[in-house]
């Protein structure tokens, strides 16, 4: 293997059938992309791994923080592929990544081109020393590298055409829309009521006091958290010893909650007759979910809390629940006939469980009737000091900096 590995050829050969496998799975539609897949040697940014599991179409954890959570990785270029398909990157762009590893920044290298330029900063300085030898290592010395807080963005450079986020982030930050040029496009992964989905947003014109922002595409995504000043604040909520944890967001600070011990009530199921294939993806359902109920969170059980019948079977991401200062609902489904489907349901515990399960159940009936095949939701970013009364109708969300509006089409 160490021949192998050490072989130009052979890591040529296996980047050519990952990119091939990306084209036909259809995570790059771009020929441009598929162009600069080939010729970057992801191999050379993840040296701690074999050749071969370079070229898997898998994350690469490097770096853990001092309790276990991971903080620096080389994404899945499934993901990675799908926000430069985003962020539509052309010859001669001016580009700031957030978040380094060096492998995209190379990436955009290629699609920016010679008179193109890429600036890649990240708050770890061993995660950009580790950029740099790899970029280097890669050909890519152009690229600059620095050391810096992300949510300041990088001004020397500025502005910039493009900018990409390659950590999850709970805001947009200011400086990102301010280093942005006129027509340009910022691609994050933003986090809503604990879901992060990569979103391109484009500059719409000027707002009442300051410049909104509009989303042209949402694809699912996981990264790890910014760090910095830019860092969210997620709570998580313990019930039964810890063996259940609902996650709020930073915003819910006043959100009521349930017992501790709400789920020793009796549970009150509710299903919805809404039929889905196991392999179709709920986020939009989720998203509408946590537009529409209120107490939204998200219920994360450990494997010992279904064992011991606490909760059925749920996600280890989580599932869409609804919390109150009395009751607990969660999104749950049972098998159907047909070995491909699923039904939905909700499960409720407390006094209001009945009231909530009907509630719940019908928010999931009604996205189905009038969401589940239609264009998905626009995300739409306002500053702070936009008046409320001039925002758009939908789902609103308060950030630090910003107004985050979710608008469902009719």
């Amino acid at each position: 293997m160490d021949a192998d590995s050490n072989d130009p050829s052979y890591a040529g050969t296996l980047r050519a059938a990952l990119t091939e496998s990306l084209v036909a799975e259809g995570a790059i539609r771009d020929a441009r992309i598929a162009d600069a897949f080939r010729a970057v040697p992801r191999h050379l940014f993840v040296p701690q791994v074999p050749v071969e599991l370079a070229y898997t179409d898998d994350v690469v954890l490097m770096k853990r923080d001092g309790s276990g959570i991971a903080i620096s990785s080389v994404s899945q270029p499934t993901v990675v592929a799908l926000m430069l398909g985003q962020a539509d990157v052309q010859p001669g762009h001016r580009v700031l990544e957030i978040g380094s590893g060096g492998y995209n920044a190379a990436l955009l290298s290629e699609l920016t081109g010679p008179d193109g330029a890429v600036t890649t900063i990240d708050i770890d300085q061993e995660v950009t020393a580790r950029a740099w030898r790899g970029l280097e290592a890669a050909g890519y010395p152009a690229v600059r590298v620095r050391q810096a807080d992300g949510e300041f963005g990088c001004p020397e450079h500025a502005p910039y055409d493009r900018i990409v986020v390659t950590v999850t982030a709970w805001d947009i930050a200011p400086a990102w829309v301010q280093q942005l040029a006129p027509g340009g496009r910022i691609v994050v992964p933003l986090r809503m009521r604990s879901q992060t989905r990569s979103t391109a947003f484009d500059l719409v014109g000027a707002a009442e006091s300051g410049t909104s922002l509009e989303s042209r595409s949402m694809t699912v995504c996981g990264f790890v958290s910014m760090q910095g000043e830019g860092a969210g604040d997620e709570r998580f909520v313990s019930l039964h010893g810890g063996r259940v944890k609902l996650s709020f967001d930073e915003d819910q600070a006043g959100q009521p909650l349930p017992p501790e011990r709400v789920l020793d009530r009796r549970p009150v199921t509710q299903w919805s007759g809404v039929l889905m294939n196991r392999e179709e993806p709920l986020s939009d359902l989720d998203l509408w979910l946590a537009s529409t109920l209120p107490g939204f969170c998200v219920l994360v059980a450990e494997q010992r809390a279904v064992e011991k019948g606490l909760v059925s079977p749920v996600p280890r991401w989580g599932a869409s629940a609804a919390a109150s200062a009395s009751s607990l609902g969660y999104l749950t489904a049972r098998p159907t006939a047909d070995p491909d489907h699923v039904e939905l349901g909700v499960i409720a515990h407390g006094p209001d469980a009945r009231a909530m399960a009907r509630s719940f159940a019908g928010e999931v009936r009604y996205w189905k009737e009038n969401q589940r095949d239609g264009a998905g939701p626009t995300v739409r970013i306002y500053p702070a000091t936009f008046s409320p009364a001039a925002l758009p109708a939908g789902f609103r969300l308060r950030k630090r900096h910003h107004q985050v509006v979710v608008s469902w089409p009719e």
